[in-house]
């Protein structure tokens, strides 16, 4: 099979995720395939971002993937935005979790900052691409502007210099804020590029200036752990040639950041400190995914600790043994031949991690299941399709990259984030590598 064959199976495979875990009546979608699953709001701005791959592709039509984004954008400018324990927002923020029938908050989560940002941005995405002057495709441009426009960013920094993690009606905002590198940084754009609510440029310095820079295996780098915090946020901006202070300072930018957080995984993973099944140069991938949670069966070779559903990272762990093979696949825009190359193997060694050719969360070679040479997660995660089906896109025709260069949010974001170069600058975009 050619790599664009593979590709195109594999995305398309992806995308099922989205028309079987949709409800029509109010456009949500489940976190993951698991019975009974909640929506979670990141997995619908994924879904609103792959609507268009899948109309480009020939999966969808275009009036019903109209359709599927009206019904979503309509509910969330709908919804009960008074902050009650089983409201579905609050200030312009949406709970993490949502009923996949009446749409409200399910257990007990969290006014979500960054996930409401990750709805957003697939919004901007659908607002870009169904361009036309319909009255449906007018009226979903409308609906987006309403719910980017009445986000209030300012509250949610609690009056401290970076963004709250989040926020809970029976407690108020959580001990924490969005600092250190992370995936993030399509928040702080989307707050600063507001037009009625933006952050002062002063929290994005304050943020940055929290940035953990590292040298790993001899790779500089702004270090973060698991995968996925490398690659979330290009989903959408094409960080290609363009750069804040922060990365001027380092002579670099964060696709190039993320390139060698990718070479660090692999080299990680090479080199295998914990002597586990499986790892190689090949066979890679350390995120936020699924993992076994019970005890090793009387089989296993050692006894260790297993972390269940968290961020796995490089080099400083949690690690047990547990690899997500979408997650190296996504890192595809970055480093292409490694990324299909460790594909290729892995899908190889364990084809049982791709039931019907659509990724599971994750798998570990450590733990054999019956005729299975690996433990595998049950299920599909929402997330982990969107992500891969979003990056193998911008890899193969840069398709969100480009209805988001031309975002006004986006656009003006940066330039307040203090971005300069390439493209903002009007400068030539730089070619994919094939």
């Amino acid at each position: 099979m050619s790599d664009d064959d593979l590709l195109d199976r594999l995305q398309c495979a992806a995308f099922g995720y989205f028309l079987r875990s949709y409800n029509p009546t109010n456009g949500l979608i489940a976190d993951t395939s698991r019975e009974n699953s909640p929506c979670s709001i990141a997995v619908v701005g994924f879904a609103l971002s792959v609507y268009p791959i899948a109309v480009e592709r020939g999966w969808m039509t275009r009036a019903d993937a109209v359709e599927r984004s009206l019904a979503a954008l309509r509910f969330f400018r709908d919804s009960d935005q008074s902050g009650q324990p089983q409201a579905t927002g609050y200030k312009g923020f949406y709970f993490h979790f949502l009923d996949m029938q009446s749409g409200t908050r399910v257990w007990n989560s969290e006014l979500s900052m960054i996930d409401t940002a990750l709805l957003l941005a697939g919004a901007l995405t659908s607002a870009g691409y169904f361009a036309s002057d319909t009255s449906d495709e007018i009226q979903l441009r409308e609906l987006v502007d309403v719910l980017y426009q009445r986000v209030d960013w300012c509250w949610a920094q609690d009056a401290k210099s970076t963004l709250r993690q989040g926020w809970k009606p029976e407690c108020g905002f959580l001990n924490y804020g969005w600092d250190g590198y992370n995936e993030g940084i399509v928040m702080y754009i989307l707050a600063l590029g507001s037009p009625t609510h933006p952050i002062a440029s002063g929290q994005y310095a304050a943020w940055t200036a929290t940035y953990q820079w590292e040298n790993l295996y001899g790779i500089d780098f702004l270090y973060a752990g698991p995968l996925f915090i490398h690659q979330f946020s290009h989903a959408w901006i094409d960080f290609r040639g363009i750069r804040d202070r922060f990365m001027r300072e380092k002579r670099s930018d964060y696709f190039e950041n993320s390139r060698r957080a990718t070479e660090v995984q692999r080299e990680y993973a090479r080199r295998n400190p914990h002597g586990f099944k499986g790892y190689d140069e090949d066979c890679w991938g350390l995120t936020a995914c699924d993992g076994p949670s019970q005890p090793l069966t009387e089989r296993a070779s050692e006894r260790r600790r297993l972390f269940g559903y968290t961020a796995r990272g490089v080099p400083y762990g949690p690690d047990d043994g547990t690899l997500s093979g979408w997650a190296a696949l996504a890192s595809i825009p970055f480093a292409p031949e490694i990324a299909l190359r460790a594909a290729r193997s892995m899908r190889d060694r364990y084809p049982e991690m791709v039931p019907a050719h659509q990724y599971a969360s994750s798998f570990n070679p450590s733990i054999a299941e019956a005729d299975r040479a690996a433990w595998v997660s049950t299920g599909h995660f929402g997330l982990d399709q969107g992500i891969l089906l979003m990056m193998i896109e911008n890899h193969r025709s840069g398709l969100i990259w480009r209805l988001l260069r031309d975002s006004p949010p986006i656009r003006r974001g940066l330039r307040r984030a203090d971005f300069r170069g390439g493209w903002l600058s009007g400068t030539s975009i730089p070619p994919l590598k094939r």
